[in-house]
């Protein structure tokens, strides 16, 4: 049993916990183990994750990390197929700098030690994944890319003396102090006990949020609370109705989705119907390497006419390595009694990856002073409508890094000075959590999933509103301040789609299905302001 009675709800500020460092790293998933990697060689830093820290979706991440590595390639191309992926929508000054710089960071871990797959003479191997026209997608032991990469970078992160780590230690609140972030509160699961962190810096590494769907590949944490937070103190947000879901995840009735690497198809694989037909090469030049929005919205549409779930085959291919490569797949799916190579395997989309999120400039800056965002849980420019396969670890790297450059910089921050309110955990509340969180999980789902309308999305606005104005006024119950999490980013991405007018990578509506020019900006949101429009960073 937690250890409840050690806290009085009316304990003052000064009698909570307070600890003070340089750096304050919100999340464990690879962004914030780069930006706690980067800033331990500029002052002391707190690695705080609501779990353990190699719970994130920087490690199930199974595809790779894209870099235009190969002797056939360069940034230039790459920049090039982030574009026609994000579906016009990114910020050209941000994707440059994640091709070119992402090739030296790269570079710079293979040289540090990271080991990427090779061939017997010892050459990368190069992997195709949708929407890249080149072969440019490193991996690790095969399909076990993120595991091998995020546990390579934390060992070296937990062999600085600098970094401190906190687990199973959850944000509850962002400290911030006319527009300057002072820190964070948190609280502690295993005991109950609420903590300061104050420092120069805080960086939010926080990941996702598509455990707020009923099926998605992302582990239990992923949902949104990083985002929650950073809205509720003033950040702004943007493009938050983007929201990617991978095409082939598993699907079998009863079982969680299981994500099956795009990588798969980078083989060769083919997306057939119920009836043995393959339907991809009639819907893009590229069939099943189209970009994932395409190839989403395309098995999504198949499973509707066919009321029947849509299948992968690598029933056709001859390569006797597959079962090797994907041997983290293969090994899944025969838990269930499947085999990779000779069954034709039942998959559907589920919600995968963030494209939106915290707004922040090209150094990982928010609006708000010594507050900054990377890795997922950030909205830097780089994946605009639609993410490109595989460049989300390459945005880690890059920005992991960036916001070190900024955040080391700053010297003045004075400590917290306003009292904070602690923070309880109530397990009589458990249940009702899981209820409500359940249930806003269908309505987004249902409503504002992969395919939407103005009609839907009303009703399930209308439905988040009533639950959150049920809670509005949490008291002490940590799963309360949970509810109003849920419910801020609910509102939050519903009010965006239905502000988007048109169908655009991620967002597809049905009541206005054609990309629209006048819609070509991005939509920002921040609390107590009307929705706004910002420009497209073009040269």
């Amino acid at each position: 049993m937690l250890l409840l009675s050690l806290i009085n709800p009316e304990a003052p500020y000064h009698l909570m916990k307070t600890l003070t460092f340089d750096f304050i790293v919100v999340g464990s998933g690879l962004a914030g183990l780069l930006a706690a990697f980067h800033a331990a060689d500029h002052g002391s830093v707190a690695i705080i994750s609501k779990s353990e820290l190699d719970i994130s979706n920087s490690y199930h991440a199974q595809g790779g990390i894209a870099a235009a590595i190969g002797e056939d390639d360069n940034p230039n191309e790459h920049f090039e197929d982030t574009l026609v992926a994000g579906r016009n929508l990114c910020d050209h000054d941000a994707v440059r700098l994640l091709v070119s710089e992402g090739l030296d960071r790269v570079r710079e871990l293979i040289s540090q030690g990271m080991e990427f797959d090779k061939d017997p003479e010892g050459q990368l191997i190069l992997g195709l994944e949708g929407g890249h026209l080149k072969r440019r997608i490193l991996h690790a032991d095969g399909d076990a890319t993120g595991k091998m990469m995020t546990s390579f970078m934390l060992k070296k992160v937990l062999d600085r003396k600098e970094v401190t780590t906190f687990d199973y230690c959850a944000a509850l609140k962002i400290i911030v102090e006319n527009n300057i972030c002072k820190g964070i509160q948190a609280l502690q699961y295993t005991d109950g006990e609420n903590i300061i962190f104050q420092g120069k810096s805080t960086i939010l590494a926080t990941g996702g949020l598509s455990r707020l769907y009923s099926r998605s590949t992302n582990p239990y944490t992923a949902t949104g609370d990083g985002i929650a937070l950073a809205w509720q103190a003033g950040a702004r947000l943007a493009d938050m109705e983007f929201i990617q879901f991978h095409p082939t995840a598993l699907s079998l009735p009863g079982e969680d989705a299981y994500l099956i690497s795009e990588a798969v198809r980078g083989e060769g694989a083919h997306l057939l119907d119920v009836n043995g037909t393959r339907f991809m090469p009639e819907v893009h030049p590229l069939a099943e390497l189209a970009p994932r929005d395409v190839v989403a919205s395309a098995i999504f549409k198949r499973m509707q006419e066919t009321k029947s779930p849509v299948f992968l085959s690598l029933r056709h291919l001859e390569n006797e390595t597959l079962l090797e490569r994907f041997h983290s797949i293969d090994a899944h799916l025969r838990s269930f009694g499947l085999n990779l190579k000779e069954d034709l395997i039942p998959i559907a989309p589920a919600a995968h990856y963030m494209v939106g999120g915290i707004r922040t400039d090209i150094w990982g800056q928010t609006n708000i002073e010594a507050l900054f965002a990377c890795g997922e849980v950030a909205s830097t420019g780089v994946m605009g409508a639609n993410r490109l396969a595989s460049n989300s670890l390459l945005e880690c790297l890059v920005y992991g890094k960036r916001v070190i450059e900024k955040a080391r910089r700053l010297t003045n921050n004075s400590g917290i000075s306003q009292p904070q309110n602690p923070v309880k955990l109530n397990a009589d509340t458990d249940q009702e959590f899981l209820q409500i969180k359940n249930e806003l999980a269908i309505i987004m789902s249902d409503q504002v999933g992969i395919v939407r309308n103005a009609e839907g999305m009303r009703a399930a606005l209308t439905r988040i509103e009533s639950i959150a104005e049920q809670y509005k006024d949490p008291g002490t119950d940590y799963n309360y301040y949970k509810i109003i999490n849920l419910t801020d980013i609910c509102r939050i991405i519903t009010l965006s789609a239905i502000e988007r007018k048109e169908s655009r990578g991620g967002h597809v509506r049905t009541d206005f299905p054609l990309e629209i020019d006048e819609q070509l900006h991005h939509i920002i949101q921040e609390k107590g302001k009307p929705i706004q429009y910002e420009a497209v960073r073009i040269p």
